[in-house]
């Protein structure tokens, strides 16, 4: 679609459609572009009461100064595929049983397929105080954009003290980024000289670095480099900005549990991160909340005319763009093929990619799938710091991401 292209709410009246997508983040609108493509007779309505898309994958870089964040934005009315509707509305409840959902503007939207691609909900208030602080006394995060710009006040004017960054629980979407806001920080006050100066700590709640181990030694090295404390089996329970102090639950090997108070001048959150409230309460969801899809066809496990791709489905990959990028492909040819009659012939192979950036011009390029499988896209060593992904990140992925992924323009998109 062209930039001069704009989609309009459509009004709140009683309506059904061919297929129904919740949600307009890069799964939902990488999976209506993917559809519009092969069939363009479709009716396609997608809910999502968003005004402004973004590009969050940039937001490390943001909080690095490395890149611009209103580039991470768009009107949400730029990226909706021409053709497709858009009503601007929560959903507020699933009744699969009559093929509905329901809305915040009250109606009930019917439809023959429904997609599920919500994204993740973002638990700030389950730290104590931390909402109260955010944004200022030292307490930041990437996780959201109008913090990012904060992140690098922060590491640009430190001059030395105690520098505390944290992970929460798995699963989170994009599991590096909590590291990489950590090594890029790191970088720069080692290019000025402040690492002498500087107490580092990693807090996180996982027994290991990263969730693939082939990536953890080249991760190490850096680790090493940067004299960073790890800290596993930690919980940042709460933060009192006022007096810059967090309290984290630490974990032994039996289970029990101690709480320790950590004075901070700078500190980097991550919030714990679930599937959307109305989703866990729904009848799509498993005993954990997300979305019960089959890993292989994301088809949901319980109703034929269901599929769900994006961070808020049950399977078992890594919780990134990139792997909603290939899962669109799956979606989009599964869908008809059920619509159709035909077999589900496309299988996802768990697809994910962190590209996780350990010094400024350098990156790991983690790409994996299920079970921890190496998927390298490119003839180079991912397991080690190299400068070429770091040039795909900052400047072929954007692209990649507005110009072809939202476009259902699929390159390198479907699964082997």
């Amino acid at each position: 679609m062209s930039s001069d292209v704009s989609a309009t709410p459509a009004p709140a009246t009683e309506s059904n459609a061919d297929i129904v997508i919740m949600g307009a983040g890069a799964a939902g609108i990488s999976v209506a572009a993917s559809l519009r493509r092969r069939r363009p007779t479709l009716s396609i309505t997608i809910v999502d009461p968003a005004d402004t898309h973004y590009y969050q994958p940039a937001w490390t870089l943001v909080g690095a100064g490395e890149f611009d964040a209103a580039r991470t934005a768009r009107p949400m009315s730029s990226v909706i595929p021409e053709g497709v509707n858009w009503i601007q509305a929560a959903v507020t409840a699933f009744a699969p049983e009559r093929q509905q959902v329901l809305l915040s503007d009250g109606r009930r939207l019917g439809y023959r397929f429904l997609i599920v691609a919500p994204g993740l909900q973002l638990n700030w208030e389950a730290i104590d105080g931390l909402s109260e602080t955010l944004g200022r006394n030292g307490v930041t995060s990437n996780y959201r954009l109008d913090l990012a710009p904060y992140t690098w006040s922060l590491v640009r004017e430190f001059k030395g003290g105690n520098a505390l960054f944290t992970q929460p629980p798995m699963p989170i979407k994009c599991a590096g980024a909590p590291q990489k806001a950590m090594y890029l920080s790191a970088d720069t006050w080692r290019q000025r000289g402040l690492l002498d100066k500087t107490k580092i700590e990693f807090h996180l709640v996982a027994p290991a670095l990263f969730g693939v181990k082939d990536y953890i030694p080249a991760l190490m090295e850096y680790v090493r480099r940067y004299r960073i404390s790890l800290n596993h089996l930690s919980h940042l329970r709460a933060v009192d900005g006022e007096r810059r102090v967090a309290r984290f639950e630490i974990f032994d090997a039996d289970g029990q549990s101690r709480f320790v108070d950590k004075p901070f001048d700078l500190l980097h959150v991550v919030p714990p991160q679930s599937a959307p409230d109305v989703l866990r309460a729904s009848p799509l969801a498993d005993a954990a909340g997300w979305c019960e899809v089959v890993p292989e066809t994301l088809r949901h496990a319980r109703y034929a005319n269901v599929f769900g791709l994006g961070d808020a489905i049950s399977a078992p990959n890594a919780k990134t763009a990139a792997a909603a990028r290939k899962q669109a492909v799956v979606v989009a040819e599964n869908l008809l093929a059920s619509m159709d009659g035909r077999p589900l012939s496309l299988h996802y192979d768990g697809y994910g990619a962190c590209p996780l950036t350990v010094e400024h011009g350098k990156i790991v390029l983690a790409e994996f799938g299920y079970g921890g499988k190496l998927l390298p896209t490119f003839p180079i060593d991912g397991t080690h710091a190299n400068r070429f992904a770091w040039v795909l990140k900052k400047y072929v992925l954007p692209k990649v991401y507005w110009d072809f992924m939202l476009r259902g323009r699929e390159w390198l998109a479907r699964p082997r």
